[in-house]
């Protein structure tokens, strides 16, 4: 009997919920400061390991990846967002053109305080290439791992800050993408499918490759690459550098923000779906190394205090979009292509 009366108690408890708080009264830094390399290490080791097969879109390692990142925000108790199945929103094999099996988008959402009907959407692609003819499975420990694992960890800390009474004041979603190794495949069916209105979704902040650091950075853990900010919001971009320069002070490197840099990272990464429907976008990248789309992408080669720099960044800069009083000005919107 004792048992079931504190069984109850707690039920109710539980259902009373965390009394809301002024968000703005938080200490972002201390929500940011729950995103630690060692956690990061821990998801990585497991993410990137052979059991995964490469997480090839559609395969058997790719859904392993699916359920463990699912897994993830039920741990975080964060909630699906309605309309989407159990975390997954599937993309059928029709819309690959029978080309691939079906696969999933994994979202995780947590709802705004004071304006839930404005969406920040947090990414990054968790599929990779799979397994060579020759056997070599191709772990992508830093393509396609180290950024799902920041995203995974930045929706750690939102949960913290709101298990504290901190809800962010506009709704976030996190959404790990399929499919971007084969054509940026998992953001273009959402942006055509999208579960929340795109014309109510503010930024999207996208990381992808956030765990290495390049030849031009050798010997500095305290960089990133960001490609994107100024191209649609003035205030995204002034934002940003605020927000680093408030918390991080990192070097902020816009080498590959060049419209005139053959390398194009602009076009090539799951943001530019959400660009090209003139939603903000920043992406976070740590350039590029010599295992770049090989099987000796490794977890053990991911420099795991850098990765928590930039994971912190993300999150302190979402922070600050999802809690500022008025919405991003989109004052470069470019002609949209039917």
């Amino acid at each position: 009997m004792k048992k079931i009366f504190l069984l109850a108690l707690t039920a109710g408890l539980v259902s009373c919920g965390v009394h809301q708080k002024n968000v703005e009264n938080a200490n972002p830094m201390e929500y940011a400061n729950t995103i630690t390399s060692q956690e990061l290490k821990d998801h990585l080791y497991v993410f990137a390991d052979d059991e995964f097969e490469g997480r090839d879109t559609g395969e058997a390692g790719q859904k392993k990846a699916a359920e463990y990142l699912r897994a993830e925000f039920i741990n975080l108790n964060i909630p699906s967002p309605a309309g989407v199945d159990n975390y997954y929103q599937i993309i059928p094999t029709e819309y690959f053109d029978g080309k691939l099996k079906a696969s999933e988008n994994v979202l995780g959402y947590i709802e705004g305080s004071e304006f839930p009907e404005e969406f920040l959407v947090i990414t990054s692609h968790y599929d990779h290439v799979g397994i060579d003819e020759e056997g070599n499975i191709y772990n992508g420990a830093d393509d396609g791992g180290s950024g799902p694992m920041g995203v995974i960890e930045i929706a750690g800390a939102f949960a913290e800050a709101k298990r504290d009474g901190y809800t962010p004041k506009r709704s976030i979603l996190f959404m790990l993408l399929t499919g971007e190794e084969k054509g940026l495949l998992g953001s273009k069916y959402y942006t055509e499918n999208p579960v929340f209105p795109l014309e109510n979704t503010v930024a999207n902040l996208n990381a992808d490759m956030i765990g290495r650091i390049d030849a031009e950075h050798e010997g500095n853990d305290n960089y990133v690459y960001l490609i994107g900010s100024d191209k649609l919001s003035t205030d995204l971009h002034e934002l940003s550098e605020n927000v680093n320069s408030e918390y991080m002070n990192m070097d902020l490197d816009y080498t590959y923000n060049d419209e005139n840099d053959p390398n194009r990272f602009y076009y090539r990464s799951d943001h530019y779906n959400f660009a090209k429907n003139n939603i903000p976008v920043i992406f976070y990248f740590n350039g590029v190394h010599p295992d770049y789309h090989q099987h000796t992408d490794t977890p053990e080669k991911i420099e795991y205090e850098a990765l928590k720099n930039r994971a912190q960044l993300i999150f302190l800069t979402a922070w600050e979009i999802a809690n500022r009083d008025e919405r991003l000005v989109v004052d470069k919107a470019e002609e949209i292509e039917e």
